[in-house]
């Protein structure tokens, strides 16, 4: 396993890494829509904008990119968002990776939305 870091992305809030790369794989960090000096993007399509761009740059600093993800996990704040999320996540997941989409009680930071993804390397 190696750790992937990138300082175009926001720095893990905790004791976990940005990115994994295992087994010909890479598997991020949920990222929620804040930027690199740590503001948050306003209303659910300007999150669901900046999480991608964060993913883009994490799967980027591990020699990979959005198109070569096989599975996304969404987690929503509220279900209610479903559409404007998708709306920009057909944007930028145009390769149609295999995903999940669940709404949670609370996000960190009080975000309204939260990505992961898998990629190949």
């Amino acid at each position: 396993m190696e750790a992937v870091s990138t300082n175009k992305a926001p720095p893990a809030a905790g004791p976990y890494s940005m990115a994994i790369k295992s087994g010909g794989f890479v598997f991020t960090a949920g990222q929620i829509g804040l930027d690199t000096k740590g503001t948050m993007a306003q209303g659910i399509a300007g999150q669901t904008e900046q999480a991608i761009r964060n993913i883009e740059a994490v799967l980027a600093a591990a020699g990979t990119s959005i198109t070569k993800v096989v599975k996304t996990t969404v987690f929503l704040a509220n279900m209610d968002d479903f559409a404007a999320m998708n709306e920009i996540y057909a944007k930028h997941f145009t390769s149609k990776p295999a995903r999940s989409t669940v709404q949670v009680a609370k996000l960190p930071k009080g975000a309204l939305v939260e990505i992961d993804a898998v990629a190949e390397k």
